[in-house]
């Protein structure tokens, strides 16, 4: 989703990511508990438990508060009960929205999500209305500057990649999500850095919107990103570079 990673990049930039690291945290946690509770406590025989366990760890958690949480999922009968669930919705301009959701109400949840939508000109949709839009992926990203591209295709492909292109600054490396692991560490081995490894859901086509509709799409993401039940927000929108920078000044 190049339009969002840019957004997010600049966000970076602007200083606005790093004030609710606290609320970040407990996401990560949440996450970790449910793969734990869902799929026992070793990430060895848990794939899901160990891409929850990574992203906590690219996103600096404690290592005692990632025990913590295995230890809560992992626990017999002990923890919340975190129910997972995906929403799907459209943004102003038709822009294809979905959210993955960790709670454990979900009328507030529904409530929640409903009134942002409607409130930044998008509607909620009813389940697989946006879903067969997108692809699950895992998705590498590596800036250009000082990276060898020889070095960088023969260790994605080495380690499985689907596809390696070519996005500006930055190259956008594709995997099945079986083998994200696997390429993210023949990555590390080659010496390579990335600015982020996640699994995300990639649109099969993208929907430029106009600088209006830039401003409550973003807003409309923020304020979703910012609910404690969402995880994850993606969304098919590509933003041009001067209507970004233009909804960011």
């Amino acid at each position: 989703m190049s339009g969002h990673s840019k957004w997010a990049t600049i966000k970076r930039k602007k200083g606005a990511a790093d004030a609710k690291r606290g609320q970040l945290f407990s996401k990560l946690s949440r996450a970790i508990i449910v793969a734990a509770k869902e799929g026992g406590g070793d990430p060895d025989a848990n794939a899901a438990l160990a891409n929850a366990i990574q992203k906590a760890r690219d996103n600096s958690m404690p290592k005692d508060n990632i025990e913590r949480a295995i230890q809560r999922g992992a626990g017999a009968g002990e923890g919340d009960s975190y129910e997972s669930m995906l929403y799907e919705g459209y943004a102003a301009g038709g822009v294809a929205v979905i959210c993955t959701i960790l709670t454990d109400n979900r009328n507030r949840t529904a409530s929640d999500l409903r009134f942002i939508f409607t409130k930044n000109g998008g509607s909620l949709g009813t389940p697989g209305s946006v879903a067969w839009q997108f692809d699950r992926k895992g998705l590498i990203v590596v800036e250009r500057e000082g990276v060898d591209e020889d070095a960088l295709m023969e260790a994605a492909l080495e380690g499985g990649a689907e596809d390696v292109s070519d996005d500006g600054g930055t190259w956008h490396i594709t995997t099945d999500p079986s083998d994200f692991m696997a390429v993210r560490g023949a990555l590390e081995e080659a010496g390579i850095a990335f600015a982020t490894a996640e699994l995300t859901m990639v649109p099969k086509t993208t929907v430029a919107p106009t600088e209006n509709e830039a401003r409550q799409i973003l807003r409309m993401v923020d304020q979703l990103e910012d609910n404690d039940d969402v995880q994850d927000v993606y969304a098919n929108f590509d933003i041009s570079d001067e209507v970004l920078e233009a909804v960011a000044g």
